[in-house]
């Protein structure tokens, strides 16, 4: 792309808040639950779609808006659906509890395998790119190894689903957020784990009775923060013991049990949330108070993310199956 070119030797700019749309995407017929730009900087114009649909989408979304490809893999809603750190693949599962590597040039399966679950969340490890964490709608969270199609490691936690997996830096520790909001099990919502030995570390990070669809990890600070179904976004340390930031919380926005995304903008200055209302929500990371609101979507936004390279760069999706981009 001729518009990412010029920003590929420099430093990142300070980002600023979107204002206008560019590119109004509308190809799927059910509700996109997961957009990605592509990790590769020279080809970040690319964007990753994954939809109710069945259907994983690739877009030209910095420069003509177009669908280049479309992937028809699965046979129920694709619910989460990666790019590989060499942006040649992708990485997909969904209800119908089958795992997809697929080739982005031939659009062959490098790689399947059917799992016991419904897959609602996938990870790459941010160190091994053969290695990814997968979870879904049972107690177990499987990291695979691409290289031998094989599960490498279980763990166990006593929860009905996994709704999302962070890497903590250098991905020897991962969180999962669960489901398991119950009288006794308000402790577990976000479990820590050992990466290698399987081990749970913590329990014991977050202890209101809201779920936590989302989690995100600050690009430069040691911190993540988790979405949560009490309609705000908590702020907790990346280290142990996860400690909770009881002075900042940011509030304004609806989940109402979407799964709404969060996440940094890539200098770390703006906290972006997609909202129930189909508003996008930027907050002031530091002082955790909104700096705009953007009417977005009709329909519940369900993630917000910055272009990797370009300053203020938006890609937004929806329940409706819209994607929007926004400058």
């Amino acid at each position: 792309s001729e518009l990412i070119k010029p920003y590929l030797g420099s430093k990142y700019k300070v980002t600023e808040v979107p204002k206008s749309l560019i590119f109004y995407m509308s190809k799927h017929s059910g509700p996109v639950n997961e957009i990605q730009w592509c990790p590769v900087l020279e080809q970040s114009h690319m964007l990753l779609s994954a939809s109710m649909d069945k259907t994983i989408k690739v877009w030209d979304a910095v420069d003509t808006g177009c669908c280049l490809k479309t992937f028809s893999c699965h046979s129920c809603a694709v619910r989460a659906a990666r790019w590989s750190s060499c942006g040649r693949k992708i990485l997909s599962g969904g209800f119908d509890s089958m795992l997809h590597l697929t080739d982005v040039e031939t659009g062959k399966q490098i790689f399947s395998s059917k799992t016991e679950f419904r897959i609602s969340a996938l990870k790459f490890h941010p160190a091994e790119s053969n290695v990814f964490i997968c979870g879904g709608f049972s107690p177990e969270v499987k990291a695979w190894d691409l290289r031998t199609s094989k599960v490498l490691r279980v763990y166990k936690a006593a929860v009905q689903q996994t709704l999302d997996i962070l890497f903590l830096p250098e991905g020897r520790e991962f969180l999962t957020s669960t489901d398991a909001v119950s009288r006794d099990s308000a402790d577990r919502t976000i479990v820590a784990w050992d990466f290698q030995s399987a081990a749970k570390i913590s329990n014991q990070i977050f202890h209101e009775r809201y779920t936590c669809p989302s989690l995100s990890l600050h690009p430069k600070e040691s911190v993540f923060v988790a979405q949560t179904n009490g309609n705000y976004l908590a702020l907790f340390s990346a280290q142990r013991p996860y400690r909770i930031n009881k002075k900042k919380r940011y509030e304004g926005h609806k989940v109402e049990g979407f799964a709404v995304a969060c996440e940094f903008s890539p200098d770390g200055t703006l906290l972006v949330t997609g909202s129930s209302d189909g508003k996008v929500f930027f907050y002031n990371y530091h002082t955790s108070r909104i700096i705009r609101t953007l009417s977005a979507h009709k329909e519940a936004c369900v993630s917000a993310t910055f272009h990797p390279v370009l300053p203020s760069l938006l890609a937004t999706c929806d329940w409706a199956g819209e994607i929007k981009i926004w400058q």
